[in-house]
């Protein structure tokens, strides 16, 4: 099992033109295996939302709860993909990958066959030696989800992943990463202000409103998995984009 979720968060912050409310009173519930997308304006509180349920920042008021228990710091329970890969540029990307199973003191021989296995679940067969400068962003991308799986979380958390690579590639992306998902199950939650993306993806789109952040809408995607190219020239995937872009224009 892994349930992840959140109770009436609210979460400010100073500015130098005074407290600034990212969230208020946001709830949810993410649960076993589910493929959750949070979809919202930019500046809307989504990636603060994200590192509180990973325990990176606290809330100032409610609470995070993952199978029940409290959430009040990074554990490898959960796993992190950031936007700007983050890689070790010293290390080549079995030895990104390595790096979470290092601290972990998990022996070198059992690190390389995990590494091994990963580097070919993402499609990086051959580029266990290259350096992060020596591949593009869409493999550096596989990389950190690499890395982000090799503790064996059972929440991946993905704050825009895909964000900075150029449209081919995050197409080619996101078919990646249901690739993935259909045979490692994890929980995932997946931050990005892009609809096609989040519908693309998703079993549910979470809409959150302008700053303060707050839950606006719930939405069950109605697509069987798995998906493809074709879902998204459906006259139901564009029906569905629109209601959720109108919901987003009508509450600014």
């Amino acid at each position: 099992m892994a349930s992840l979720e959140a109770r009436n968060l609210y979460k400010t912050y100073e500015s130098r033109d005074g407290a600034v409310t990212a969230l208020e009173d946001v709830s949810l519930k993410v649960t076993d295996s589910e493929f959750v997308a949070i979809l919202g304006p930019s500046g809307c509180g989504k990636s603060t939302l994200l590192r509180i349920l990973d325990g990176l920042t606290p809330p100032d008021r409610g609470e995070v709860l993952m199978d029940g228990k409290p959430v009040e710091r990074p554990t490898q329970e959960r796993g992190f993909v950031f936007q700007s890969f983050n890689l070790f540029p010293w290390r080549t990307a079995r030895g990104n990958i390595e790096f979470g199973m290092e601290l972990k003191g998990v022996p070198k021989s059992e690190r390389r066959s995990a590494a091994a296995r990963l580097i070919g679940l993402v499609g990086l067969n051959g580029f266990d030696g290259k350096y992060p400068h020596e591949l593009s962003g869409g493999m550096q991308q596989r990389v950190g989800i690499a890395r982000a799986l090799a503790i064996d979380p059972a929440v991946l958390l993905m704050d825009e992943p895909f964000g900075a690579l150029d449209a081919q590639t995050r197409e080619d992306m996101q078919d990646e990463l249901l690739r993935i998902w259909a045979t490692a199950k994890k929980t995932v939650i997946f931050v990005t202000h892009s609809i096609e993306e989040a519908i693309y993806l998703s079993d549910r789109v979470i809409i959150m409103t302008p700053r303060p952040g707050r839950i606006l809408a719930s939405l069950d995607i109605p697509f069987e998995r798995p998906r493809s190219e074709a879902h998204r020239t459906r006259a139901e995937f564009s029906a569905l984009r629109h209601e959720i872009y109108s919901r987003l224009k009508n509450v600014r």
